[in-house]
This record gives structure tokens, C-alpha cells and sequence, in this order.
């Protein structure tokens, strides 16, 4: 990642002050569209919760597969990565991307670079592309999008982004799609709205699906919980 002035946020835990600007972690993406109230519960109120099934599960399968990786993976610097997928396909895991323009940061699942493309892989539990899923995943193509700009003239052709999910622990791609304008439109959106709750300019708004409360983590401690009836 590019060297930055950052320091920790002092009132909300994982926001990082980068540049004088707030910076969160892109899977914030997922959670503001599942509820956003979430953030504000574990974040801003600092209630801490034990992880789901499904999170220590998902822990221990991307420990698994960079482990796997790395067993055969050759050393390389980004720009040594960019340079080689010119004219070669290569795999890369846990590639980490920043954005300090879009206040954003994290770590792609997997990515394959192409000499005609880049996509940009995140593994779910599931095999349904929920929009919450879909706009993590578009987090991390604008935050490579950007990472990527210093090298523009190193790269040759010009390549475009595409996004996907797959099932995790399978091979199974079960939703892509080109990162376009609308799409980064789209996200450039979002993320502003949640830079917006972060700097307190919005307020947190919680679901109104009592099925998402039922399966929230938060649920014993949430005061704005949906009322059973509501959709």
C-alpha cells in the first residue's frame, strides 16, 4: 500500500485518519447493506460480540487457501505482477488495496490478472448475489482501480475490471460482472454515504427486516430491532 499519514480514528474502532481523511474497511460495504446499525452497534458503542459460525468458518477457509497459495507462489512486487500479466495470466491472494482519495481499504480475495483483464474474486458462504455482496466486491475493484493508477504507463493495453463472487471452497463463479461507470458510480455513491455516518453528517438507520434481525449477532444488544410484521 502506498505510505500514508494515518493514525487511528479516536472514537470509532477500524476507521483509520489517513491524510486527514477518515478511512474505513471495505467490508463495511457488506455490512451497511445488511444493516448499517450493525456498524454503529460494534463500532461507535464498542459492544463486542463473539463471532458467527459462519465467520470462524470463513477465518479458517482463507487461512487454509493463502496457505495453499503460498506453497507454490514466486515473490513478486505489484508492479513486478503487473508487468508479468502483460503477456501471461497469474493468480494473486490476499492482494491489498487502498484508496485514500475514497477514504476505503482492504484485501481481495482473490484476483487473476489477465492481459486483456482483471478480475477481482470474493468468496462467499453462500451461492446467492446479495446487493450488500455485490457492493463489497465493487469496493475492492474501485480501491484497485485506484491503487493500480501509479502504474498506468507501465501496463501496456488498457484492461478493464471485471467483478465476481464465488461460493467459497468451490470453483463455482456465481454472479459477475463488468466494473463499469454506473457501477463505480454506484459504489463512489455508497461509500460517500458511509464516510457521511462515519464524520456523524447522517445518522445510522437500522433494518426494517425482522428476518435480518433474528440472524444479527447484534441482536441481543440492538435497542432498534424490527417489530415482528414489518418487511
Amino acid at each position: 500500500m502506498p505510505k500514508t499519514r494515518s493514525k487511528p480514528h479516536p472514537d470509532i474502532s477500524q476507521v483509520m485518519i489517513m491524510d486527514g481523511q477518515n478511512n474505513f474497511p471495505i467490508s463495511w460495504l457488506n455490512k451497511q447493506g445488511y444493516c448499517e446499525y450493525s456498524i454503529y452497534l460494534e463500532n461507535v458503542k464498542g459492544i463486542q460480540i463473539q463471532p458467527t459460525l459462519d465467520m470462524v468458518i470463513g477465518t479458517k477457509e482463507h487461512a487454509r487457501l493463502e496457505e495453499d497459495f503460498k506453497k507454490d507462489a514466486e515473490p513478486a512486487t505489484f508492479e513486478e505482477m503487473l508487468e508479468t500479466s502483460k503477456t501471461a495470466e497469474i493468480l494473486s491472494r490476499e492482494l491489498p488495496v487502498l484508496s485514500v482519495h475514497y477514504g476505503i481499504r482492504g484485501y481481495i480475495d482473490e484476483i487473476w490478472m489477465t492481459p486483456d483483464e482483471f478480475i477481482i474474486i470474493d468468496d462467499k458462504p453462500g451461492s446467492r448475489a446479495f446487493a450488500s455482496s455485490i457492493h463489497q466486491v465493487y469496493g475492492y475493484c474501485l480501491a484497485f482501480k485506484e491503487t493500480i493508477k501509479p502504474f498506468k504507463n507501465k501496463m501496456g493495453v488498457k484492461r478493464g475490471i471485471t467483478a465476481a463472487l464465488r461460493q467459497r471452497g468451490t470453483d463455482n463463479i456465481f454472479w459477475s460482472a463488468y466494473f463499469d461507470n454506473k457501477a463505480e458510480l454506484g459504489i463512489i455513491n455508497l461509500i460517500n454515504r458511509v464516510q457521511n455516518l462515519i464524520s456523524r453528517k447522517e445518522e445510522f438507520v437500522p433494518t426494517q427486516n425482522p428476518r435480518k434481525c433474528r440472524s444479527c449477532r447484534f441482536k441481543r444488544k440492538c435497542d432498534k430491532k424490527a417489530l415482528p410484521g414489518q418487511v
